[in-house]
C-alpha cells in the first residue's frame, strides 16, 4: 500500500515546491505544508492561539470546506499522498481530498481557478496526528495539486509522491550552467545588495530561506535594480532560471536579461517579462551569438533567491576554460 513512498516528494519546498493560494490560513500559515523534514511540537502561544508546525483554517460556520493550491517544484505522475495530521488532535479535518492541474508557464494563482482539475484522491478519511497515507492510481502530469480539507482543521505536512516527468524541451536547451561560481561565475557589479549578498544568486544548491539569496532595499525612485554575471567562459545561453523561492512579498515584478559578447555589443537574451513570487521560472532563449556577460535587470526592485544561466561554450570559451586549467595547474610556469 506504502510502495508510493520510495518515490519523490514532488512537493516538498528544497525541490521547488510552493504552496501558492490558500482560502484560510486563520491559525498556521499554509507554506508550511511543504517544509522539509517532520513537522515539531510548538508549545508556545501566539496572538493568534496555539501555534501549529503546519496550516491551519479558523473553525467553519457554514457549509462548505478548505483548500490549499500547490505548485509542484517537480512536474509528473502523483502515485501516492501523505496528509499528515502531526499535533493536530482536536482539531484535526474530518476528511480530505486532492485534485490536481496541468498548466504551462508560470502563472499567477488568480489563474488558476479557471483551469481543469482531475481528481487525484477522493474523498478520504483522516486521523489526527497521523501520516495517513494513499495510494493514487497513475494519472497524467500534473504541475499543481489542491488539497480539500472537509470541513476545516490543521495539516502538518503534504507530501505528494511520484515519478517526475522533466519536459524534455528543457532538457535540451543545454548542460552547463555557465553563472555557476562552482563553474567560473563572478558577480561583476550590483546596483545594491542592502539586504542580501549577490554572490549567493550564483551558488550551489536551492536557497532554504530568504537570506540564502540577493535582496536590495525598496527602491523609490523611477530606477530598477541589477547585477551582473561575468560567466564561466564565452557560452551561448539557451535556458535560464530566475528563482524568486521565499520572496513572497518581495519578489521583483519583471526581470530582463541581456549579454555581452566578448567585442563589446549587446544581445537581448529575455525581454521584460512578469515573475511570481515564490517561483522557480525557467525561460527557453532563442538562439545567438556566445556571451561573456549577462546583466540581470529586476522591475523595480526585489529579491532573487537563485540565477542559473544554462547554455553551451563556444569553440572560444572552451579553449578558455582548457587553456586556465593548464596555467593554474601547480608547476606550471607563467610569464609576465
Amino acid at each position: 500500500m506504502t510502495d508510493f513512498l520510495r518515490l519523490a516528494d514532488l512537493a516538498v519546498r528544497t525541490q521547488g515546491g510552493a504552496v501558492v493560494s490558500a482560502n484560510d490560513e486563520s491559525f498556521a500559515a499554509k507554506e508550511n505544508l511543504v517544509l522539509p523534514g517532520p513537522a515539531q511540537a510548538r508549545p508556545d502561544f501566539g496572538h493568534r492561539g496555539k501555534e501549529y508546525d503546519g496550516w491551519e483554517t479558523r473553525r467553519r460556520r457554514e457549509p462548505g470546506s478548505d483548500w490549499a493550491v500547490v505548485r509542484l517544484g517537480m512536474p509528473g505522475v502523483v502515485r501516492g499522498v501523505v496528509v499528515d495530521t502531526a499535533f493536530f488532535l482536536g482539531n484535526y479535518p474530518l476528511q480530505a481530498s486532492l485534485e490536481g492541474a496541468s498548466v504551462e508557464g508560470h502563472p499567477p494563482a488568480s489563474a488558476l481557478a479557471d483551469t481543469e482539475w482531475v481528481p487525484l484522491l477522493p474523498l478520504s478519511p483522516l486521523e489526527g496526528g497521523t501520516a495517513n497515507a494513499f495510494p493514487v492510481e497513475a494519472g497524467p502530469r500534473v504541475t499543481h495539486v489542491r488539497l480539500s480539507i472537509h470541513p476545516d482543521g490543521g495539516v502538518a505536512r503534504l507530501r505528494v509522491h511520484g515519478e517526475v516527468v522533466p519536459d524534455p524541451r528543457l532538457l535540451d536547451a543545454g548542460p552547463l550552467d555557465l553563472a555557476a561560481l562552482e563553474n567560473g561565475g563572478v558577480v561583476t557589479g550590483v546596483s545594491n545588495d542592502f539586504y542580501g549578498s549577490p554572490h549567493q544568486l550564483i551558488g550551489r544548491g536551492v536557497a532554504r530561506s530568504m537570506g540564502e539569496g540577493w535582496e536590495n532595499a525598496r527602491r523609490r525612485d523611477d530606477g530598477n535594480d541589477w547585477v551582473e554575471v561575468a560567466l564561466a567562459c564565452e557560452g551561448e545561453v539557451t535556458l535560464a532560471e530566475l528563482d524568486t523561492s521565499y520572496f513572497l512579498g518581495n519578489a521583483p515584478g519583471a526581470a530582463s536579461l541581456t549579454g555581452t559578447t566578448a567585442g563589446g555589443a549587446e544581445v537581448g537574451l529575455l525581454p521584460r517579462t512578469p515573475l511570481q513570487p515564490d517561483t522557480r521560472h525557467r525561460f527557453l532563449l532563442p538562439g545567438g551569438p556566445g556571451v561573456t556577460r549577462v546583466r540581470m535587470d529586476v522591475f523595480p526592485d526585489g529579491g532573487m533567491a537563485r540565477l542559473r544561466l544554462w547554455g553551451r561554450p563556444t569553440g572560444a570559451g572552451r579553449a578558455a576554460l582548457h587553456r586556465r586549467w593548464e596555467e593554474t595547474a601547480l608547476g606550471s610556469r607563467r610569464s609576465g
